[in-house]
């Protein structure tokens, strides 16, 4: 979606806010969401994006106040948030990341009906849930494994990692495969980043980045950056560290036309990532 189509529809929501149309505003707004979102990853403009994301978030933050129960706004804020924190903000500012993955998953816990839920009721939902539900469960276990990796060294986080887990197993069973491959590429961070106290094992990670790669046929860079992120670094092989990053570098983003956003941001954590070779093998 061009930056002129963005602020028109942002225009054209706000005009039916102000003039008392909230029903329309709203009945609008959730039938267009859908697209919003796959125009947003399809975004190959980092730029654009980063600068244009947190006032459509606040937008649909604004409408939400209106129908608190809307399925597909909170999903899209589950969503929304998780891409924001992780493409733009994780690096920078860990502190903030955490604070938005924290958001994003009480958006998408609330898409699935839950607010404020307890380990048990999270667990007694999650057998119930199939396939046309995996959308915000997936986006939920996206920003909660998020939350946790920036936050191994404390308490809270470890003790939420069960409840995650539980969450990423159902992912697995629905579609391991769902959104190109990022369940395996959650397993596979996961255990490649958890020490072996906590159930890491680095072997089993590195059979899950090999079937994330093969289920995008290696066009989601997101496989390759966290496969040279934390399995190459953990078991310091420099050699595929390299190797991944050379084949982000020499991929054209949009190979993948409806993930242009999140490989133009992965390409450009390649490069960063790239000069802390010498920082990170020993």
């Amino acid at each position: 979606m061009k930056k002129t189509s963005r602020s028109l529809f942002a225009i054209v929501l706000l005009m039916l806010l102000t003039t008392g149309c909230m029903k329309l505003a709203l009945n609008a707004t959730s039938s267009l969401i859908p697209n919003l979102t796959r125009a947003f990853f399809e975004e190959c403009d980092l730029k654009l994006a980063e600068q244009s994301l947190p006032a459509e978030l606040k937008l649909m933050e604004g409408l939400l106040k209106n129908a608190p129960k809307n399925k597909q706004i909170l999903t899209a804020l589950c969503m929304g948030f998780t891409g924001y924190a992780m493409l733009f903000v994780e690096e920078e500012d860990p502190e903030r990341a955490s604070r938005l993955y924290l958001r994003a998953r009480r958006y998408g816990l609330k898409a699935m009906g839950m607010e404020n839920p307890n380990h048990q009721v999270i667990l007694a939902r999650l057998s119930a849930m199939d396939r046309d539900q995996i959308e915000p469960l997936f986006w939920v276990t996206m920003s909660w494994n998020g939350w946790i990796n920036l936050n191994l060294d404390k308490p809270a986080a470890l003790g939420d990692l069960s409840t995650a887990q539980e969450c990423l197993k159902r992912v697995m069973e629905i579609n391991p495969e769902y959104f190109y491959g990022s369940p395996y590429i959650i397993n596979g961070s996961m255990l490649a980043a958890m020490p072996k106290i906590l159930g890491g094992d680095a072997a089993k990670a590195k059979e899950f980045f090999t079937k994330a790669l093969a289920a995008s046929n290696g066009k989601f860079f997101l496989a390759q950056y966290y496969y040279a992120k934390y399995y190459a670094v953990r078991v310091q092989n420099k050699e595929l560290f390299l190797n991944l990053i050379d084949e982000v570098e020499k991929a054209p983003a949009d190979q993948l036309k409806e993930a242009c956003l999140i490989n133009s941001a992965i390409k450009e954590k390649m490069r960063s990532l790239k000069e802390m070779a010498d920082e990170l093998f020993f």
